[in-house]
């Protein structure tokens, strides 16, 4: 079992910078894959960045340019730092770890969630 708690959400104007951590209780940490997603009320919960076993990042394109998907193996945590903050990234962000993900931004791949943290960005 996988316990996932994420930090760092809050309200900030757009322009402005977020960082986000998901701290992750299990001790084989190393052997999941894991991501960020995003859901807002009406719309599916969309893949925002994940990071593979072996390294590999990917990066929806909606946000490319703009986010950093990181881990921190000391901490045990996934990091994920936003930047030029858009009003349309407004949402609830949650992190998410499964050993075999397959589809690295599809949430449906992924077994084990954290509760979520709320980021607002106003205009």
């Amino acid at each position: 079992q996988v316990h996932l708690a994420e930090s760092g959400g809050g309200s900030v104007q757009a322009g402005g910078f977020l960082r986000l951590s998901c701290d992750v209780s299990s001790y084989t940490y190393r052997s999941y894959s894991m991501g960020w997603f995003r859901e807002t009320p009406g719309k599916e919960r969309e893949g925002v960045a994940s990071i593979d076993t072996d390294g590999t990042i990917t990066y929806a394109d909606s946000v490319k340019g703009r986010v950093t998907i990181s881990k921190d193996n000391a901490k045990r945590s996934l990091i994920l730092q936003i930047s030029s903050l858009k009003p349309e990234d407004t949402a609830i962000y949650y992190c998410a770890a499964d050993e075999f993900p397959g589809l690295p931004l599809k949430p449906k791949a992924y077994n084990y969630w954290g509760q979520g943290t709320q980021v607002t960005v106003s205009s």
